[in-house]
């Protein structure tokens, strides 16, 4: 019995199968029951010692991707595979809640397989001012900035958060919204969701318009159903509400069903804007306004500039990339 006879009888793919076995995040809980339901049936026990030799050789570059929803995330994985694949090298993808330490599974990811370098999707960087020093290979935040902590193996590439979402709002306010709502992640866990509401507040400030946090901000994970429920409170909370802006698409289109489902039109009762700029908006009708994040950039770069470090002691670096706002067809001057 190998894995690939697990994945077989299982109907699971042999990452997912892989996953389980070695107690990782990134899988259902009816997928974990049917495969762990087939290891118990066979008695199937992990090689031991072929895995500590495949880690003991690994050439494999960690990705470490926090939450499993997030289409931006999927794409940009999707992309640096193909990338660490060209140049030799194998990648290592974990999956971890949104919630989680990053650094913490991290520091047991070099313990385990002794990966050559590490790229991180989604991070909290109060995680790496906490615990970031015993991880020594070369690291690159992806879409987050590292450039105020200060760590000569941590470069980072990304957009500038607060400005995209400055941009977003401003947007809103140039079409005469004023009672516009926001739905965000945990800004206490995500820096990104930080800055975004930082340049928020920024474009309320600038025009002079008011804005209740406790009132006009809804919290939610980047996912569908956590954009559907977090506008459904909002609705709740502002029966007056003109305008929406979500810090992800895939919220945002959560978010538009919630609107639909009362009844309302988008953009003629609600308009709303997205952040990413994924593929799925260009299908959308009516088309999502969002900023554009150019992932392709984003891919590429974190891959090159951590690649350069393996063998090569460079200073760290950190780069923002251009992002766009697309005005598509969800918003609409009052």
């Amino acid at each position: 019995m190998t894995i690939k006879d697990i994945a077989r009888e299982s109907g699971y793919a042999v990452g997912t199968v892989s996953r389980v076995l070695n107690h990782q995040s990134g899988v259902s809980d009816t997928a974990r029951e049917k495969i762990l339901a087939v290891v118990e049936k066979y008695h199937y026990q992990i090689n031991n010692n072929a895995k500590h030799l495949k880690q003991q050789a690994s050439n494999g570059i960690a990705v470490v991707v926090k939450g499993t929803q997030n289409m931006l995330f999927a794409s940009i994985v999707e992309q640096m595979q193909g990338l660490i694949r060209q140049r030799g090298f194998a990648s290592l993808i974990y999956y971890i809640d949104e919630s989680a330490n990053e650094v913490e599974q991290a520091i047991q990811i070099c313990r385990e397989r002794r990966p050559m370098g590490i790229l991180f999707l989604g991070s909290n960087l109060e995680n790496f001012h906490a615990g970031f020093s015993p991880v020594t290979v070369p690291c690159v935040l992806v879409t987050n900035s590292a450039a105020g902590l200060s760590y000569d193996n941590l470069s980072s590439v990304s957009t500038d958060d607060k400005a995209a979402a400055e941009a977003a709002v401003e947007h809103l306010l140039a079409l005469g919204h004023r009672n516009i709502g926001i739905l965000g992640g945990k800004t206490e866990e995500s820096g990104p969701a930080a800055a975004r509401l930082s340049g928020c507040l920024s474009a309320f400030a600038r025009h002079d318009v008011p804005f209740d946090l406790r009132r006009q901000y809804e919290s939610a994970r980047f996912g569908l159903i956590s954009g559907y429920q977090a506008m459904e409170r909002l609705l709740e909370r502002m029966p007056d509400l003109t305008a929406v802006f979500a810090m992800s698409d895939v919220m945002a289109v959560g978010a538009i069903r919630a609107i639909q489902e009362r009844g309302l039109t988008i953009p003629q009762d609600i308009s709303v804007v997205g952040f990413d700029g994924i593929d799925l908006v260009r299908y959308l009708t009516p088309q999502l306004t969002t900023v554009r994040q150019s992932r392709e950039r984003i891919a590429r770069r974190s891959v090159e500039i951590l690649l350069q470090r393996l063998h090569t002691p460079l200073p760290a670096v950190h780069e923002v990339i251009p992002f766009r706002l697309l005005d598509g067809e969800s918003t609409v001057r009052l």
